[in-house]
């Protein structure tokens, strides 16, 4: 029996025993846990810390680059150089053109010498100043100094439209005013600059244009005096109006008319419509003259049609100048032209709404076209004052920038019977 109860005691003494080391076991783990909590908490308070360091620099960085971008020029590259201010305020690209021209005559009456030339090599700076457009172009093939000074103006919005102050070509002649880069043929016809207004393509002036999605109207008021001219009080006006009741991507129907008045007065040179028959630099002949010193006036005005129905483009103009004369009666010449041309594997010639004239295709692969007018100048006054000219041409479009043309001219005078031709070739670089 005694035996008994010390089995009982020594088993309680032992479960006694094994509950302490068992609670002992329990609390050393949980101790273990807390430690490892504590690690735990410690790491997310330094994470937390890191990360709200790491958003102070972000911010901070963040502020920094829109800090630089507010006072950084915007620099663009497509299609040519353009920067324009942080502000927006000022603006200014960089352009130019450069058409290098190789010719050969077929001589008939006329002396006439073939060679190769720059016929226009240009730099233009143009962009926004404050509100106001500048553009400043300068022709080396025609000199450094102000013999090569072509477009220099300001113009700013007016009254819906735009008005423009300096040196730029009057609102007379729907081929006049369509850019070299664009025109159809290696020379204008001559009821442009290239004839009827010959020596007086830009004038110093004031103008004003409002236009849009099928109408334009414009009026300019000019002296006499082109950039490289000498003082005169000589003074001009002209206008031109536009219409196109059908002008969508693909078809555009274009009516317009234009009038011109020039008046000569102290100083004034002698005002002239000269027809290059047989293309530039071949023969020449004068139609029609009014001297500066007579005081007497050129009267003009002229009617347009032109039209793009998708590969096919016509355009035309007739126009018809009284040249004032001190004895003997004033003189009337008229002129008057027709071309065309087929963009052989497609593309579309697109119209310039705001100018009323019509651009070059756009080029998503080589396109060729090709051309033909028909042009003659007459003086109504004078018989056999008349010289006329038929065109042959085909333009191949590489891309945007780079157009090669072949002309061939053949020229007649009717004052002295020749009947000069010319091969012209053309390459062509615009940007």
């Amino acid at each position: 029996m005694r035996y008994s109860y010390l089995a009982v005691a020594l088993a309680a003494a032992l479960g006694t025993t094994a509950a302490f080391d068992a609670a002992a076991a329990e609390n050393a783990e949980l101790a273990a846990l807390k430690a490892q909590l504590a690690e735990l908490q410690a790491k997310v308070a330094e994470l937390e810390t890191r990360t709200d360091a790491q958003s102070d620099i972000n911010v901070g960085t963040q502020q920094s680059i829109e800090n630089i971008a507010a006072t950084t020029p915007k620099v663009e590259t497509k299609g040519g150089i353009k920067v324009t201010s942080a502000d927006k305020k000022f603006e200014a690209s960089i352009g130019g053109r450069i058409h290098f021209d190789a010719y050969a005559f077929d001589r008939d009456i006329a002396a006439t010498t073939g060679t190769s030339e720059f016929r226009r090599a240009r730099l233009t700076l143009a962009g926004k100043a404050l509100g106001w457009d500048y553009k400043l172009e300068q022709d080396f093939s025609a000199g450094t100094n102000l013999d090569g000074l072509r477009d220099a103006y300001i113009a700013t919005g007016l009254w819906g439209g735009k008005a423009t102050i300096g040196h730029f070509k009057p609102y007379r002649s729907m081929e006049e005013l369509t850019s070299s880069n664009e025109i159809l043929m290696m020379e204008r016809p001559f009821a442009s600059a290239t004839g009827l207004f010959s020596g007086r393509q830009f004038q110093q002036g004031v103008g004003y244009q409002r236009s849009g999605d099928n109408y334009t109207a414009g009026f300019t008021v000019f002296n006499l005096r082109g950039a490289s001219g000498t003082r005169n009080e000589g003074m001009g006006a002209s206008g031109r109006v536009t219409w196109a009741p059908i002008n969508n991507d693909n078809e555009t129907l274009h009516f317009g008319g234009w009038a011109s008045q020039e008046n000569a007065n102290q100083g004034s040179a002698d005002m002239s419509a000269v027809a290059s028959y047989a293309g530039r630099r071949g023969p020449s002949q004068t139609i029609a003259t009014t001297t500066g010193a007579s005081r007497n006036t050129i009267t003009a005005y002229g009617l347009e049609a032109a039209g793009a129905f998708g590969p096919l483009f016509f355009q035309g103009e007739y126009a018809n100048a009284t040249f004032g004369q001190p004895i003997g009666g004033d003189q009337d010449v008229s002129t008057w032209y027709l071309q065309g041309s087929w963009l052989l594997n497609g593309g579309h010639k697109p119209y310039k709404a705001a100018t009323g004239v019509f651009g070059s295709p756009k080029v998503d692969k080589g396109l060729w076209e090709l051309t033909a007018r028909y042009d003659t100048i007459e003086n109504k006054d004078i018989a056999d004052r008349e010289a006329t000219s038929v065109i042959l041409g085909v333009n191949y479009y590489v891309n945007a920038n780079l157009r090669f043309m072949f002309n061939y001219t053949q020229g007649e005078n009717e004052v002295t019977g020749d009947e000069t031709g010319q091969y012209a070739l053309r390459t062509q670089f615009a940007w």
